[in-house]
């Protein structure tokens, strides 16, 4: 009987282990919780829609064109399911839903490309309407064709923030202006790092053309106070203070957010991966070998959601890690296409590091938020209230806090609070980051309906 090979997410790793797989004769199950493949930096737009590649996805049109091509060329290879949550995972097998019908697939291997979304650091009035992550500004423009408000501004750092800026600008939007937190100094000093991939470095100055050509102004070496607006009206501005000290107002009705990405380790969690501490990246990993290999036999890590290194690199890490898949299970592979990728993927590490040097997470912003600002969106969890429960209550650990005060309990499930609310705990307790340590990952890793019904070819009737 034929080894069952399931793939979670159909982005640029996803995309590659499944092509793979299938030029070694194997048949694997992709999972995708999106409608159509891409994933998130190559997200399709809908049926229907017809803007070109160059003006939705700019300078990355070209991987994105080949990238779409190669998994059309895969979809009668390869059992494809589509709108699909994978909300749990056993030993040897996966829990799933697709609307309201759930059932269970077993696997013999798993390789897991479950991508990245967003770091954020709160800023004072975040929560208001109109306040989205840079990843959400970009769903926006490429699932539904619109910009998140008629002026938006930019705000963070990172090669998203400038890839978002000229998609947004590419596509016709208003972009009111960018807001660097990091410096052209701190790029200089990165700048021997970057030169390991001269091709992504040319990518980046294409972006800044963009931004240059249509006049929008870009200011670096910013920290953020607020967030302007109201309850009724939404975002209204934003204020931020600039390197010399002076403060700058922008008019807005939109403001995207982000500094970086982090893996999505979830699933990694729930498979019963070990994690470990990066101190360059200042967050919980789940440990993988250099082709992928977790220390659950049997599951395979690849792209972001291991490392974020970009998504040319999350193409190397999908295939390598497909390659280890077929190397353990005995089945022909080419050794040294894994010696090449392995090579590849090192210039990718390089060049990770040098953008962290470049545009450093500014975890010192969190020490320094107003108690009234919200950390945790969902449950509406004030820096001040982490505070209190690490004052009053002893809560130095993440998952102690969020059993006091909530933080973490809601929607996203720490997702997009759970960096930035360890940060203030640290801060607050006098501990290394690492102290706090990380949120348990549990099922359902996102809401699920409240009435499921199994589907036809369940395997349990759970």
């Amino acid at each position: 009987m034929a080894a069952t090979v399931i793939v979670i997410g159909a982005g640029p790793a996803g995309v590659r282990a499944a092509q793979a797989l299938v030029q070694a004769g194997v048949r694997p199950v992709v999972i995708d919780e999106g409608r159509r493949d891409g994933g998130q930096i190559y997200r399709r737009q809908p049926e229907g829609f017809t803007r070109p590649y160059e003006t939705l996805y700019g300078t990355e049109a070209e991987r994105a064109r080949a990238l779409h091509a190669s998994f059309d060329a895969l979809r009668a290879r390869i059992d494809y399911v589509p709108d699909t949550l994978v909300w749990n995972i056993e030993p040897n097998a996966v829990h799933v839903v697709t609307g309201t019908r759930y059932r269970k697939l077993a696997f013999d291997a798993l390789v897991i490309c479950s991508g990245a979304t967003d770091r954020l650091m709160p800023v004072p009035g975040w929560h208001h309407a109109g306040a989205y992550s840079l990843g959400g500004a970009q769903v926006a423009l490429k699932s539904q064709g619109c910009a998140i408000g008629s002026r938006v501004v930019m705000m963070g750092t990172g090669p998203l923030l400038y890839l978002v800026a000229a998609q947004y600008v590419k596509a016709g939007a208003t972009v009111g202006a960018v807001l660097d937190t990091s410096t052209f100094g701190q790029r200089l000093r990165a700048l021997p790092q970057l030169l390991a991939m001269p091709s992504a470095l040319k990518k980046g100055v294409a972006l800044m053309n963009v931004l240059k050509e249509a006049r929008v102004p870009v200011h670096r070496g910013i920290t953020p106070v607020a967030i302007d607006g109201t309850a009724e009206q939404g975002v209204q501005g934003v204020r931020v203070r600039q390197a010399n000290g002076a403060t700058l107002e922008v008019k807005c009705d939109a403001v995207a957010l982000g500094y970086h990405l982090r893996p999505e380790t979830q699933l990694a969690d729930l498979a019963g991966c070990e994690f470990r501490f990066d101190p360059a990246l200042q967050q919980w990993l789940p440990l993988a070998d250099e082709d992928g290999r977790s220390s659950q036999k049997g599951v395979y890590l690849a792209g972001d959601g291991a490392r974020v290194r970009g998504a040319d690199a999350a193409e190397c890490a999908g295939r390598l890690a497909a390659l280890a898949v077929l190397n353990d299970m005995k089945l022909q592979h080419d050794a040294a296409e894994a010696n090449r990728l392995r090579a590849q993927l090192a210039r990718f590490t390089r060049f990770a590091a040098g953008l962290r040097t470049a545009f450093p997470w500014p975890a010192r912003f969190a020490a320094a938020l107003p108690d009234e600002t919200i950390v945790c969106r969902c449950e509406a969890i004030t820096a001040g209230e982490l505070r209190r429960v690490v004052n009053e209550m002893g809560a130095q650990e993440a998952n102690r806090a969020k059993a006091f005060s909530r933080v973490g309990m809601g929607r996203c499930q720490g997702r997009f609070c759970a960096h930035a609310g360890a940060e203030v705990i640290a801060a607050q307790a006098r501990v290394p980051l690492e102290a706090v340590g990380r949120l348990r990952g549990q099922a359902p890793v996102k809401p699920l309906p409240m009435a499921l019904a199994p589907h036809k070819d369940t395997e349990t009737s759970e």
